[in-house]
């Protein structure tokens, strides 16, 4: 539990405490698990918080999105998981603990509810298959059934059944995807079994909205450019879509995405779509024509397809804005784009030929963002009697950020300089 807690930040502690509570109040059993447990456990930064439920974890989400305010990413009816948004851009995943059976390769699974053991033994790989009890009797329990640790520990990926890859074969896509991000070797007898199921194109299996699943988990990744590459080099990038092959993959534009999303200072409260603007990137040698046969394949609807193909004409608004010569105090940019949501601010920042929109960007993101964020309750200087919370208070909140982003760094007066050896000798 300790090395939980020093591995989260602030926000997700937070999403911790609310989602134990809830599960306390609604008498059901709690474990965190697959990657928040790998990542904590490994040494890397946890992405998001994946909580595993004995019980209705469908009506544990809605109930805890009511109280905390989060928002209802999606709701997966069949597998009863729900992803939510809370507060502090913290995403995080409620699902029931539960068995799969597949009756054939790449057929629709058949879930029933399980227990805890039950359901980590039939994951995908065994560093995805650890758990944590987060219940008042047994808080801190370790679950392992897998030898997951050891795994972790010698840094190799390794499937727990030999029918992982054929069950459900999206999870080749999964196994290169973990493999560049954890830097991870894979074990020699899942490599056999990533083989056989290759020269049996059980990949083509693979549906469609689950390959939209698996470019929106590309898109959040930190190095989607080598995971992309690795992709290509192993012929599953034409997955997606035919034309992403050769040159019309835009290594060199993910490479820029990359670089510009290093900008975003860590923990602040920025939040992007990543997949519509990681496709719009990616897709960008593509013909309209090839857009739109990949749009169908994946079976996208029209929300996702605009998130991706109308970026471009959603940002040019903010160019002109951000051109404005009125534009002079740092208070003013930052208004400029405090609302504008985090995807168009890069996009723009990689389209735009302007050089004072893109410095007037990288300002905002790396000293206006910060600086707005550590002005606390106590900074805001509000009159008796204006509540917190209140559109009132708001309106000071924002004066103090102002003032903050305005301030002159206070000049500091020279130290004198050190008076010659030899004259203090003298006065002696």
């Amino acid at each position: 539990m300790f090395m939980l807690e020093s591995h989260l930040t602030a926000g997700e502690a937070r999403v911790l405490a609310d989602v134990q509570a809830a599960a306390a109040e609604a008498n059901v059993n709690l474990f965190l698990a697959g990657g928040a447990m790998r990542d904590m456990l490994g040494g890397f930064v946890i992405r998001d918080l994946d909580f595993t439920v004995e019980g209705n974890s469908v009506k544990l989400a809605r109930k805890l999105a009511q109280k905390t305010g989060a928002k209802i990413l999606a709701v997966d009816d069949h597998r009863k998981c729900v992803e939510l948004l809370f507060p502090g851009n913290v995403t995080a995943e409620i699902g029931m603990a539960r068995q799969e059976r597949f009756p054939k390769p790449g057929g629709r699974a058949q879930v029933s509810p399980a227990t805890i053991y039950e359901d980590l033994k039939g994951r995908d790989f065994t560093v995805n298959s650890i758990a944590l009890s987060l219940n008042k009797s047994s808080r801190g329990l370790l679950l392992d059934p897998n030898n997951g640790l050891a795994d972790l520990e010698h840094k190799e990926l390794r499937a727990i059944t030999n029918y992982t890859l054929y069950d459900e074969p999206v999870r080749v896509l999964r196994l290169i995807r973990f493999k560049v991000r954890l830097g991870f070797t894979i074990s020699a007898k899942t490599e056999a079994q990533y083989r056989a199921v290759r020269e049996a194109g059980l990949e083509s299996k693979i549906g469609p909205r689950s390959l939209l699943h698996e470019l929106t988990q590309i898109a959040a990744e930190a190095n989607a450019v080598e995971v992309v590459r690795a992709l290509d080099q192993e012929g599953l990038l034409r997955l997606f879509s035919p034309a992403l092959t050769g040159q019309k993959v835009n290594l060199a534009g993910l490479t820029r995405l990359q670089k510009a999303r290093q900008f975003v200072p860590f923990g602040v409260d920025f939040q992007i779509e990543n997949t519509g603007l990681f496709l719009s990137i990616l897709t960008e040698k593509l013909t309209p024509k090839e857009k739109s046969a990949m749009a169908a394949a994946l079976k996208m609807e029209k929300p996702e397809i605009d998130a991706w193909q109308k970026l471009d004409t959603r940002v040019k608004k903010l160019e002109t804005a951000l051109k404005s010569p009125r534009l002079q105090k740092p208070s003013l940019v930052y208004k400029a784009l405090e609302n504008v949501p985090g995807e168009e601010i890069l996009f723009l920042y990689l389209r735009t030929g302007v050089r004072v929109v893109q410095d007037r960007i990288r300002n905002y993101l790396q000293r206006y963002l910060p600086t707005a964020q550590e002005v606390t309750e106590a900074d805001v200087a509000a009159p008796a009697g204006v509540e917190k919370g209140s559109p009132k208070y708001a309106k000071f909140h924002q004066a103090a950020i102002a003032a903050r982003l305005d301030a002159r760094p206070k000049k500091t007066s020279p130290a004198p300089e050190p008076e010659p050896q030899a004259a203090a000798s003298a006065r002696k």
